[in-house]
């Protein structure tokens, strides 16, 4: 099994998603985009695509020109029929390459939060593992649209479109079901002057916090990775 990982900033990491790939056997190839542009050239070279989180806007082609080929690299994948999975901004890019709205500023959220699963969800893999609503750690200021055609699988009162599918097993999650405890207490220490920014007192929180959420938020983040990761056709 042949994963692409398409990395948007430092400081992204797997978590469970890792482990759960790992699990498998499966041999992963990470690409940085962000640093020199370099993206997967061909679809029949890795049997699923993963893009994570970043800092940029899904329309940010100013400043990260590769936005609108990654776009549309994810869209080659899902018309091959492959499993592709995009993280927060991985999600949004993934709205985009099938004609959504992207909504910049408008839907702050940072966090662990709930997020209810729709009647969808219930006969997805995705999701369907978790029984219901459920508690996952968020980051992010933009949102999207719901593409034409998509599956709603998951939604907040901050951001209708928490997750969704396209097709048969391309996904998009606006929260970070990778970002576990190990993964949230690393970002805390790495981007601190950002989250005082974003929400002030968080970090003099966090313990309570974590001991309140983080259990939950792990548990579901595992069953999330373990399940996407069973979508992965080989060739």
């Amino acid at each position: 099994m042949r994963v692409a990982i398409i990395e948007n900033m430092h400081g992204t990491y797997l978590g469970p998603l890792g482990v759960a790939l790992a699990e498998v056997g499966a041999e992963t190839e990470w690409f940085q985009p962000w640093r020199d542009g370099r993206l997967p050239q061909d679809v029949n070279d890795h049997d699923a695509l993963v893009v994570l989180g970043g800092e940029q806007s899904a329309l940010d082609d100013e400043a990260h020109p590769y936005l609108a080929d990654l776009a549309r690299l994810m869209r080659r994948f899902e018309e091959a029929d492959k499993s592709v999975l995009g993280i927060c901004l991985g999600s949004q890019l993934l709205a985009r390459a099938y004609g959504a709205e992207n909504l910049l500023g408008t839907a702050l959220e940072f966090g662990w939060h709930q997020v209810a699963v729709t009647a969808e969800a219930s006969a997805d893999p995705l999701l369907s593992a978790l029984g219901g609503d459920f508690t996952i750690f968020q980051w992010h200021a933009d949102t999207f649209s719901l593409p034409v055609g998509a599956q709603r699988l998951a939604s907040s009162n901050v951001a209708a479109n928490q997750a969704f599918r396209i097709g048969r097993a391309a996904y998009g999650t606006q929260f970070h079901f990778e970002a576990d405890s190990a993964v949230v207490e690393a970002w805390k220490v790495e981007f601190a002057e950002s989250i005082r920014r974003m929400e002030p007192g968080w970090l003099e929180r966090y313990a309570e916090l974590v001991e309140r959420h983080s259990g939950a938020a792990d548990m579901a983040g595992r069953a999330i990775a373990r399940a996407w990761v069973k979508t992965i056709r080989t060739a």
